[in-house]
């Protein structure tokens, strides 16, 4: 194991020493760590991808934990606000607040990995707006008025907060309460900023979403943990807080959005218990062995369906290059052989790059048009019908190929 990672042998809530393997994709590239064109793959850093059960806490975790530098380099190529579905949701988000929580102009509003300011755009007319991120995106937000510390969210940066800032009515943490490696340690310094009437709002992918529609390409060392309500519901409860509404949405192909508070703060919602309840049923190893089977299943489809098509002569391209397209490519072992490229839009930081851990280079779009293939693979298969729609007007007029939840090729 490199000095890089550290396996974790017992869960990261609880602490419990109840670890049992549900999957394993085997060793994968970070998926931002990216390399130019015609660069060296030589040194390239494989780690575990392994998904692990605590029966204590429900929770399911990854049982590597690589270097936060490693998989967020300053220049992180990951731009919330170009997303159109990213963007109506934290806007749905912003219009939830105000009916569920008591704001008003005074009221400090922080987004922890806030990234390029999406989210804290929704707010900052009507309120004091406050991101932090480590990355380099940050500026962005800064030039657009978001008032942003471009750190990491620790001790240290608390401190700072509390002096300069004061006390937050909401705290936001939207797909990276899953990232931060030590959650009590954030737990114990999110708290102190928050005000003792004030909500922390957390969005991350969600646990039976997953499992239900075979995304086994969203388990990338980014993702530590993958949160079911009744995980999160075990994690609140260490800290006397409890879970006042919850919400799923559709974003990262089915997420949820969890509001919690102190205790006897707040009215809980129906939509707590509804979800809790489905939960203890679903969530048991019968339904980890069989998600396990058709990770395998449907790896081995996509596989065959490729081999076949390439075999025939057929040109493939990819679309599309979000951080679940390394994780796809690597476990099921597609090279430049079966897929010639992929695609991003023009603008994108990952365009003149390989794929992690690939020859596979990532162009412009325009190659689509001015080079078209037989098949197209769509890597963002959760927007597929919107992509489909979009790409044909275009003007595309090949075949494409949805790998998940099922492989299947469509016109």
């Amino acid at each position: 194991m490199s000095q890089k990672s550290k396996t974790i042998d017992r869960c990261q809530i609880s602490g419990a020493k109840d670890l049992k393997t549900i999957l394993s994709l085997g060793y994968l590239p970070p998926v931002n760590k990216l390399k130019k064109i015609n660069s060296s793959l030589r040194e390239d850093v494989f780690y575990p991808s392994e998904l692990m059960y605590s029966q204590r806490s429900r929770l399911v975790q990854l049982s590597t934990i690589v270097n936060k530098e490693i998989l967020f380099p300053k220049e992180y190529p990951y731009t919330s606000s170009t997303t159109k579905i990213l963007r109506e949701n934290f806007k749905e988000l912003y219009e939830d607040c105000k009916k569920i929580i008591n704001i008003s102009s005074k009221d400090l509003i922080i987004d922890i990995g806030s990234n390029d300011g999406n989210l804290l755009n929704n707010f900052k007319k009507y309120h004091k707006v406050l991101g932090i991120t480590p990355e380099k995106i940050g500026k962005i937000a800064i030039k657009n008025g978001i008032r942003t510390l471009i750190r990491y969210f620790d001790k240290n940066t608390s401190n700072l907060v509390l002096k300069k800032f004061g006390k937050a009515k909401i705290i936001t943490a939207t797909n990276v309460f899953a990232h931060i490696e030590n959650v009590n340690l954030l737990m114990k310094n999110l708290l102190r900023v928050l005000k003792d009437d004030g909500v922390f709002i957390s969005e991350s992918h969600y646990l039976v979403s997953l499992i239900k529609t075979n995304q086994y390409d969203t388990i990338y060392h980014e993702h530590l943990r993958y949160y079911s309500l009744t995980s999160l519901k075990y994690l609140f409860n260490k800290y006397d807080m409890e879970i006042i509404h919850a919400k799923k949405i559709n974003t990262h192909g089915g997420s949820i959005r969890v509001y919690a508070a102190r205790k006897k703060r707040f009215k809980i919602n129906h939509s707590v218990r509804k979800i809790l309840s489905y939960e203890k049923n679903f969530l048991n190893w019968k339904t980890f062995n069989n998600f396990k089977k058709k990770v395998v299943d449907s790896k081995l489809k996509l596989y065959s369906i490729l081999k076949k098509l390439k075999n025939n002569n057929k040109k493939i391209y990819g679309i599309g290059a979000p951080s679940r397209a390394s994780t796809l490519i690597n476990y099921v072992g597609l090279d430049e052989n079966i897929i010639d490229c992929v695609l991003e839009i023009d603008g994108s930081y990952k365009i003149g790059n390989y794929i992690p851990g690939k020859k596979i280079p990532i162009l412009p779009e325009n190659k689509l048009y001015n080079d078209p293939p037989d098949f197209l693979i769509l890597f963002a298969w959760h927007i597929a019908s919107e992509l489909k729609f979009n790409l044909k007007k275009k003007g595309f007029k090949g075949k494409f190929i949805i790998p998940l939840p099922h492989p299947k090729i469509e016109n």
